[in-house]
């Protein structure tokens, strides 16, 4: 294998190790949505993964449960912008700004 060849086989390696350790990183981070000031909390790890509902008791109105299913759906969305957006940042450190498919 030429050396050229070598050094990119290196890098790519080096790069691999960088991305998974970024995954880990990642997957232990908290992200916090809420909705309407607070009335609703979602709390969400890096892997997408919902650790945590909070709810205001003021938020439940038993006529009006589709308000707390709106609240509670717009909390989960917050938490999950924020969470691909600290992971976009991350790997698009490590990637030099490439969208590579496949890796997030």
């Amino acid at each position: 294998m030429a050396k050229g060849m070598k050094d990119i086989m290196k890098q790519a390696q080096r790069m691999q190790r960088e991305m998974l350790k970024a995954q880990e990183d990642l997957a232990k981070q908290e992200f916090i949505g809420e909705a309407s000031s607070g009335m609703v909390t979602i709390t969400m790890n890096g892997q997408m993964e919902i650790t945590n509902i909070a709810i205001k008791p003021e938020a439940v109105d038993p006529s009006d449960v589709g308000m707390l299913e709106d609240l509670i759906m717009a909390a989960i969305h917050n938490a999950r912008e924020k969470a691909q957006q600290s992971s976009q940042e991350k790997m698009s450190g490590l990637t030099g700004g490439l969208n590579i498919p496949g890796l997030m």
